[in-house]
């Protein structure tokens, strides 16, 4: 028996370790909690889920991915309410009579985690304000927000935001602010039912019911989840018997006599709206503890693959689905908003292959929508990008200035919503297991602090990955204590290789996670190898791209930036071609790696090149877009070549899909 006074060694250990951890996220003014330490899994009336997500700060980015989350809060993602009147001072989510919908909250739910993943001063007192302003100016009847509209979606956003807050801050207004809002839409829902947005992004919310509901168990939030289902749209049956399989008509959604757009016709082939939809199925599944409902998003992305799909691991959405051809392009909204859906699925359902699809985009589709510095972005890319330009382009439904680079090209929902893409996937890389272990689900450097069974734990993961092949994982308990850490393997990898303090562990490749169940004491290191090959891909009309592990490979064409327009802090800007394009593509040859620069991405400094075979062909560009993809081009009267290709995200314009040379 020991004195309860004076704590043994372990436990002396264990106190000093949550005082270090809770004192690594500060507590806000308005906070009489601690912040979370462990992770809240779904309690028995819920399905179980194998892996769940950290409390939001327990991941803080290092090495490149840190400087890349610094290059974000120096550009747009840190300033763009100092220079955008939509998110300016006059926001109606800061009391203002300025942009009073979406723009606040989506702006808010990227730059909170960046606030505290970089542990910046500036940034979280940019955030708090929109927070404490929400927080403080509840209607009397429980809805919250600006009273210039009543729309339930911009507060599905804005749920999101209080979730990483109440987690980052342990704020004890957030638990009853929400719980009070959620009972009045329980009551106001029958009268004033989904609409538009809402009706179709209605699992966003059912995912911040969830949370909820597994800190409260208040029956009314299943309630509401199951009106939200009833008079949500049902993308599952969507899948069934999937009628996309084409570039959609522009005409269904500009119909006379009807806003088509904003009914089923436009709502449910619009690109953002599918994104966000990949979690509908796994979310609902915890509530309905259906395996198919859980299993239901491979399907849907297998469909979207074959009927949509483009080689940076996005779908075609510009602004509605769009075939397959590479010259069609995919919103910023879509990219960051498909990889929100992919982490919240990857830890519903424990798929490795998820992780997969997170990486394809996350360091492929999410950076090349940015200039370098991240002070300008484009609406839509294209993975075959030849010109940026105020052509007509051939986009279903979009306009001309789509894909220029600027502060809010086209429309500004991007400039608000691309925040969340960096932050949320650091928020990501590990997440904790149902059993009391810990998962490595996507790789990149990065620090966590955590729990595991009830010990604090400590984690360094040093890596150049996805640029390099290996990643170095050092742990830290507070004391001994065994877990099991499971380590994803990628699907690309056909040789695997772990060692734990330098003895191999079984690891096949195919194999989704290997378990590594041991006691861990401080400083045991995890060594982790993934040797990529080039691997050639087929795609439309038999055209080829170049892959090595998560990275996607892109011609880059010479680039002549012609500034349109000033806009405050930052400018639009138009791209021009300085060399040619039009190359047919052969065989891969040699790989060389190169250092991996203060900015992670830029086309100037590529971390990684690798040569390809090719030859020019008959293959042109109208309206300032490449045709499709030739099937079999004639060459041109020129010789042989050798290309050399950059990753995707560093060639802003770009040839990605190559006709395939001819032998």
């Amino acid at each position: 028996m020991h004195d309860p006074i004076r704590p043994g060694r372990r436990g002396f250990l264990q106190a000093s370790a949550l005082g270090a951890l809770a004192s690594w996220i500060p507590v806000e003014s308005g906070a009489t909690t601690r912040p979370a330490s462990t992770a809240v899994f779904p309690p028995a009336t819920l399905a179980p889920q194998p892996f769940q997500l950290l409390p939001a700060g327990s991941i803080r980015p290092a090495g490149w991915l840190k400087r890349q989350l610094e290059v974000q809060a120096e550009g747009l993602g840190g300033r763009v309410d100092e220079t955008w009147p939509d998110l300016g001072p006059n926001s109606g989510w800061l009391g203002g009579k300025g942009e009073s919908w979406e723009r606040g909250p989506y702006f808010v739910d990227g730059l909170l985690p960046l606030a505290w993943q970089l542990d910046s001063p500036a940034l979280k007192a940019k955030a708090h304000r929109f927070i404490e302003w929400t927080l403080e100016n509840p209607w009397p009847n429980g809805m919250f927000g600006p009273k210039s509209n009543d729309d339930w979606w911009p507060r599905m956003v804005m749920l999101k935001v209080l979730t990483q807050y109440q987690e980052l801050t342990g704020d004890a207004r957030v638990v009853p602010f929400m719980t009070r809002y959620f009972h009045y839409q329980l009551g106001a829902l029958p009268g004033r039912p989904l609409r538009d947005w809402g009706r179709m992004r209605w699992q966003d919310e059912v995912a911040s019911i969830l949370w909820l509901y597994s800190r409260t168990q208040d029956p009314k939030l299943l309630e509401l989840a199951a009106l939200l289902k009833k008079q949500g749209y049902d993308w599952q049956a969507m899948y069934v018997n999937y009628p996309f399989k084409e570039k959609t008509d522009a005409k269904m959604v500009e119909a006379k006599n009807k806003n088509a757009f904003m009914e089923d016709d436009g709502l449910q082939v619009h690109g953002v709206n599918v994104a966000q939809a990949l979690k509908a199925s796994p979310v609902w599944s915890l509530i309905s503890r259906s395996a198919d409902d859980r299993a239901a998003i491979h399907h849907q992305l297998e469909q979207l693959d074959r009927y949509h799909g483009l080689p940076n691991g996005m779908f075609s959405g510009d602004e509605h689905l769009a075939g397959r051809s590479p010259s069609q392009g995919i919103e910023l909204c879509a990219v960051v908003e498909a990889m929100y859906s992919l982490e919240t699925a990857l830890a519903i359902t424990g798929d490795a292959v998820l992780g997969d699809r997170i990486e394809r985009i996350a360091f492929n589709a999410l950076p090349a929508a940015f200039t370098d510095d991240m002070w300008a972005h484009q609406y839509d890319q294209q993975p075959n990008q030849v010109e940026c330009s105020l052509h007509r382009r051939p986009w279903t439904t979009n306009g001309p200035e789509a894909n220029l680079f600027g502060l809010d090209p086209h429309f500004g929902c991007c400039t608000a919503n691309f925040h969340q893409g960096w932050p949320k996937l650091t928020a990501s890389l590990w997440m904790a297991c149902a059993d009391g272990g810990l998962a490595a689900a996507v790789y990149a450097p990065c620090h966590v602090r955590t729990m595991a069974r009830g010990v604090p734990i400590e984690i360094e993961q040093e890596t150049d990955y996805p640029f390099r092949d290996n990643i170095a994982i050092t742990l830290r308990p507070a004391s001994p204590v065994a877990f099991p850490v499971r380590l994803r393997l990628p699907g690309w990898c056909r040789a695997p290789s772990v060692k734990v303090n330098g003895e191999t562990v079984q690891a096949s490749a195919g194999a989704g996670f290997v378990t590594v169940e041991r006691q861990w004491s401080a400083g045991d290191r995890i060594e982790l190898s993934f040797p990529a090959d080039v691997v050639t891909e087929t795609g439309f009309n038999d055209s080829v791209s170049f892959t090595r592990g998560a990275l996607v490979f892109s011609l880059p064409v010479g680039e002549a930036w012609v500034k349109w327009r000033k806009r405050g802090l930052t400018n639009d800007w138009q791209v021009y071609p300085t060399s040619q394009w039009n190359y047919a593509a052969g065989e891969p040859g040699k790989v060389e790696q190169h250092a991996v620069g203060p900015r992670p991405f830029a086309g100037a400094t590529p971390a990684m090149t690798l040569s390809v075979r090719g030859r020019l062909v008959a293959w042109k560009a109208e309206e300032g877009a490449a045709d499709p993809v030739p099937a079999k081009p004639a060459p041109e009267d020129e010789p042989y070549t050798t290309l050399r290709l950059v990753p995707y995200a560093g060639a802003k314009l770009r040839i990605t899909s190559f006709p395939k040379l001819a032998s």
